[in-house]
């Protein structure tokens, strides 16, 4: 369970929950990818999202005035990586289908 950030507003704390799931269900994705033979497109796409959400959630989480301007940055790949990984049947792939839009409307709603 994670602990709200006193700091954040509703939306704020919400877009950090969701980067850091993203964060999550793309390495697991990533990593499994990995194992599977023409899935180079996928694994790039999540360590992408790994890098732009975990950088966006330290920003937020400490409040950054930039977090809003890599908010839309966050966004759009997260959607580009839905988008790839909705092409696969593999369980990561779906999980990364089905939790990167959410992440990517969290972080539309603070840019």
């Amino acid at each position: 369970m994670q602990t709200a950030n006193p700091n954040l507003t509703e939306g704020e704390q919400e877009c950090l929950d969701a980067c850091l799931a993203a964060v999550s269900v793309c390495e697991w994705c990533a990593d499994a990818c990995l194992d599977e033979s023409g899935m180079a497109e996928c694994v790039r796409l999540c360590r992408d999202v790994v890098d732009i959400a975990s950088l966006h959630a330290h920003l937020t989480a400490r409040n950054s005035p930039h977090s809003g301007e890599l908010a839309e940055l966050c966004a759009s790949v997260c959607e580009a990586c839905a988008e790839e990984c909705s092409q696969h049947e593999h369980d990561h792939c779906q999980a990364c289908a089905e939790i990167l839009p959410e992440c990517a409307e969290a972080c539309r709603a603070v840019a």
